[in-house]
């Protein structure tokens, strides 16, 4: 954070209307799908799974922020600076997760048209999301419990919100199991569901390649958002992950607060504004 003087209200006020089109777009997708039968689909389910991933994730972030934008002093006690650590980390995983689930999804419904209802059943798509959504609770709260006993010998974060590298940069004690699980875990959160996006996205394209006109436009009108959902979720990543392990003093502060924002704030706007306008089944809603 730096002093803004006066200009702090009008970025309170920004943020603010940023988090209310989030929640109102979020909200109303979420309502539509439940609400319309013909939108009672595997497809709408996971989509539906996603905007609460994106409501859950800003709430992590937006309060804390709306409240460090006032303040004059920009403190946050330990107890909630995990907390958001849990939401914010989460909401990443789950994201990622959801992505790859949804390519899952598109594979069988492109790939085997005439299994699809059989191969993604209802009892299927609901294990699906309860494994996506548990998976991530899982592997955060094991991370968060291995990060809070560690002796910190200093307080200051170079972020606007709390992440659990942070803290263990802070770190004076010993943090070799932290490192551990961090090598268990990365390639499980991220390599399994990037390999699983790989593998049906080339299957679509060897079938869209191969299969007729109305196969190619079917694969390109549901997977056109599923692609620029994810191409902008990995770009969020990376300047997440940039900034985090490179020294960015040189770069100027708020270029450095847009980049550190980026995948928590438009991605929950994204997403249902992409989908929202693109498959017709909702915008015809």
């Amino acid at each position: 954070y730096f002093d803004s003087g006066h200009l702090k209200y009008l970025f309170f006020v920004i943020v603010m209307s940023l988090y209310f089109l989030i929640i109102t777009a979020n909200v109303l997708l979420i309502v539509v799908i439940c609400v319309n039968r013909s939108l009672h689909e595997p497809m709408y389910m996971f989509l539906c799974s996603l905007f609460v991933n994106e409501l859950y994730g800003s709430t992590g972030l937006f309060p804390s922020l709306l409240v460090q934008i006032l303040s004059d002093v920009h403190t946050v006690s330990a107890p909630l600076c995990f907390l958001q650590i849990f939401c914010v980390h989460t909401y990443g995983t789950a994201e990622l997760a959801n992505l790859a689930v949804m390519s899952y999804d598109r594979y069988l419904a492109i790939c085997f048209p005439l299994q699809y209802h059989t191969r993604m059943s209802p009892c299927k798509v609901s294990m699906l999301i309860v494994l996506t959504w548990f998976s991530s609770f899982l592997v955060i709260t094991v991370l968060i419990s291995l990060s809070a006993p560690l002796q910190l010998c200093g307080n200051i974060i170079d972020k606007v919100y709390c992440d659990n590298y942070s803290i263990v940069k802070l770190a004076c004690s010993d943090t070799t199991a932290n490192n551990i699980y961090g090598l268990i875990s990365t390639p499980l959160v991220i390599l399994c569901p990037v390999s699983l996006i790989l593998y049906t996205y080339m299957r679509i394209l060897k079938i869209c390649f191969s299969g007729s006109k109305q196969t190619r436009q079917k694969a390109v009108s549901t997977c056109t958002p599923h692609l620029a959902s994810l191409l902008n979720f990995s770009f969020g990543c990376f300047f997440e992950i940039l900034q985090s392990r490179f020294n960015m003093n040189s770069v100027p502060s708020m270029l450095r607060i847009f980049l550190s924002l980026y995948f928590l704030t438009c991605q929950p706007v994204f997403n249902p504004l992409m989908y929202g306008l693109t498959l017709s089944k909702i915008s015809l809603t």
